[in-house]
Parts: structure tokens; C-alpha cells; sequence
């Protein structure tokens, strides 16, 4: 079995709709509109996202093409919903701790209970772990792993978690984000690396340039993208 890839606005997108489906069930299934303001929320989504609705119309079709998305039928206005745990074949724990790290990023198993609680009451950390588990031991044939236990950043207490729906790179960035957001030092002392970095290149390039003219060679190009 092969889950398809998503980009992170259509995880995005369909984690609202798991979101609204369950916090606002009057106003579900959602008109594009209310998809749009959904995924672009200010509250209660890491990161913020300021999606246009052309773009969130592709996310929505592409979404329905992978069977992850319905149009809702018998509605004057185009109304859609989610249909999550058919095509991941996960049970409703699974599935909301998955739309969870989907809004929200990276999180603890005690965030993610505490996360939760309008969409479904674990009885206790111990039982978000289970689910947890479950997810990160899936098997090829079920469509393989679909969260990630992650590195403990420095001086956290807890491993966060992860989503794989949008492929491991984008859960390693995610986990990097996140690690940065919570220690500024680390922060800038990456950025310090990286300014200390690019003065080595820049002088290790202009080097070049000398022995080349000196040599009387052409001087070798900067690769697309980058200033000479």
C-alpha cells in the first residue's frame, strides 16, 4: 500500500477540515471560504500561513483526486469534507493526533493530550503514547511509518512527534523549526555559523578570481543563484 505525499498546504487543508469537522459540526461540511480561513488562521497553527484561494482550490482537487477529500453532495455551494481515516486506514485516535501535528507542528505527547481535547478526551498521556506507537510501528504493507519520535532538543523534558504525511525532509524541518523557536541561543548560534560560513566562501572565491587572472585562465562562474 502506497500513501500519497502531501504538500504542506494540503495537509494543512485537511487538517482543518478534521478540525472544523469536529469543533463546528453545524458548519460542516465547509465552502471554500471557510476552508480558506481555516488554513489560514492565526491561532492554533504552526506555522501561520496566508494561502491565496486559487491555492487552496488546487490543494482541494488534488486532495479529491487521492480520495482524501469529498464534495459534499445535494449543496447549492461547492461544500467539502474530509475522509481521513478511509484512506490512511487509521481508527479516530489516530487520526486526531495526526490532524493535530498537521495544524499545530511538532509536539509532546502531554501537549498533544492537552491539544486534543475538543477533538477527542484521551484518558492519559500514557494512552496518546499507545496511539503514538502504533503510528510510528505501522507496517510497508499498511503503508509504512506515518509519525516519527524525534530527537530531544536541549533542555526539553519530553521527545516531541512528528507527522510523515508530508515525507520525512519536511518532518526534519519542522523538527528544526521547532527546536530553534525554543532556544533562541541555539538560534543564534546557528546564524553565526552560517554568516561565518558564507565570509569563508565569499573569500575562498575571490581567491579564485585572483589566481585565475594571474594564470591568465577564465574565471569559473558562480553557480545559479548565487552573487559574485
Amino acid at each position: 500500500m502506497t500513501l500519497p505525499i502531501l504538500t504542506p498546504l494540503q495537509a494543512r487543508v485537511l487538517a482543518t477540515l478534521m478540525e472544523k469537522a469536529r469543533t463546528v459540526p453545524d458548519s460542516y461540511p465547509l465552502t471554500l471560504n471557510n476552508v480558506i480561513i481555516g488554513c489560514n488562521q492565526r491561532t492554533s497553527r504552526d506555522p501561520v500561513m496566508n494561502a491565496e484561494d486559487a491555492q487552496v482550490q488546487e490543494a482541494l482537487d488534488a486532495l479529491k483526486q487521492m480520495g482524501a477529500v469529498r464534495e459534499a453532495s445535494g449543496q447549492r455551494a461547492a461544500r467539502y469534507e474530509h475522509n481521513f481515516q478511509r484512506t490512511y486506514g487509521v481508527p479516530e485516535q489516530s487520526a486526531v493526533l495526526l490532524g493535530l501535528l498537521m495544524l499545530r507542528g511538532p509536539q509532546t505527547a502531554g501537549e498533544l493530550r492537552i491539544s486534543t481535547e475538543r477533538w477527542y478526551r484521551f484518558a492519559d498521556i500514557s494512552s496518546v503514547e499507545g496511539f503514538l506507537d502504533e503510528l510510528q510501528d505501522r507496517s510497508i504493507e499498511k503503508g509504512g511509518p506515518l509519525v516519527v519520535k524525534l530527537p530531544r532538543a536541549p533542555g526539553a523534558r519530553e521527545p516531541r512527534w512528528a507527522h510523515l504525511l508530508c515525507g520525512a525532509e519536511h518532518a526534519a524541518l519542522a523538527s528544526t523549526a521547532a527546536a530553534l523557536q525554543g532556544d533562541p541561543t541555539q538560534a543564534t548560534e546557528l546564524m553565526q555559523r552560517v554568516g561565518t560560513l558564507e565570509d569563508e566562501v565569499r573569500l575562498l572565491r575571490e581567491t579564485v578570481q585572483t589566481l585565475c587572472l594571474e594564470l591568465g585562465v577564465p574565471v569559473p562562474m558562480s553557480p545559479p543563484g548565487q552573487s559574485e
